[in-house]
């Protein structure tokens, strides 16, 4: 059996996510347990969301463990989906956001560190994710780095759907996305190296001007759009996106291939700044390398790479 940690277990992500996990969509038919984790004040929602699973009767689901303490939920997990973190209130600077989590991320790291199995793999979903990450990372010295990922899969799902619509074809035809960088407003949609049906995406929309005047901003600001037109963030999407994250880990793409993730940058064979963490494509854990930029996408990577090194300032 394995175990399954999901933190912010009463927020909207965690309730889109903990259904399918406890379906089977993460591990197929292999028997699971969930290891929830709230705060005390949202403890009581947790206990309503632990009811609803067991009223689904989900065959796999042979155990659900709810708490407050991350060293306790944490304990012998074998995947973790870090999802919850402090909101961006009204007036609040990024910096002051970075630094409000940092707090979560470095006793959440700390309890990875000490509880879970050695091998765990962890997703950052909450954001700032990649600099949540980073965080996580320096406080769970014990469990490797290559382990840990925050998620880019929602803004790549984001690129891939808008260039399946402006193609006018299906989404099963766009392929080799990549993202590139931080997870927020710098972060770098890559049309360059995209495919539709096998051929590049720029030969095949053949509108040079919308790839960068509107394709990008689009999935820059999907999220910004997204709360704006429902009046809340994005939740089931992110949800979507975490499975499909943690599964590219698991699992190995097709052979030519790749997923976005964002990943401890030692090592990289890009020559972004080490202890980062930096989205990449990846296969499971490992950069796809001798993906060659232009002079367009380099200046753009190192405005997304400059504002990860400006917030890992701000919180190690």
């Amino acid at each position: 059996m394995k175990r399954i940690a999901v933190t912010g277990g009463g927020g909207n992500i965690a309730y889109s996510l903990l259904f399918r996990l406890a379906k089977g969509e993460l591990l197929g038919d292999e028997p699971i347990a969930l290891h929830i984790l709230e705060i005390p004040e949202s403890l009581q929602k947790l206990e309503g969301v632990k009811m609803e699973l067991d009223d689904c009767a989900f065959p796999l689901l042979k155990e659900v463990r709810i708490g407050t303490n991350p060293k306790e939920v944490f304990e012998g997990v074998d995947y973790a989906f870090l999802v919850g973190s402090k909101p961006r209130g009204p007036g609040m600077e990024r910096s002051d956001l970075l630094k409000e989590n940092a707090q979560i991320f470095v006793e959440q790291g700390k309890a990875l560190n000490e509880a879970a199995n050695r091998d765990v793999k962890v997703l950052v979903v909450g954001n700032p994710c990649n600099t949540n990450c980073l965080i996580a990372i320096h406080h769970a010295p014990n469990i490797p780095k290559k382990n840990f990922h925050a998620m880019t899969r929602l803004d790549q799902n984001r690129a891939t759907a808008l260039l399946a619509q402006k193609a006018g074809v299906d989404i099963v035809q766009v392929s080799h996305m990549t993202i590139w960088g931080n997870h927020s407003s710098t972060q770098v949609p890559d049309f360059i190296h995209a495919q539709i049906g096998g051929e590049p995406a720029r030969d095949v929309i053949g509108d040079p001007m919308w790839f960068e005047e509107e394709f990008i901003p689009a999935v820059q600001n999907r999220g910004a759009a997204i709360i704006k037109a429902r009046g809340a963030s994005s939740a089931a999407s992110a949800a979507s996106a975490a499975l499909d994250a943690m599964c590219s880990v698991i699992n190995l793409p097709p052979e030519g291939l790749w997923d976005s993730s964002a990943v401890y940058t030692e090592g990289n064979p890009y020559s972004i700044d080490e202890n980062l963490v930096f989205s990449f494509p990846c296969r499971s854990s490992n950069i796809v390398p001798d993906i060659e930029w232009n002079e367009f996408l380099a200046n753009k990577i190192y405005e997304t790479e400059q504002e990860l090194i400006r917030e890992r300032e701000m919180v190690l």
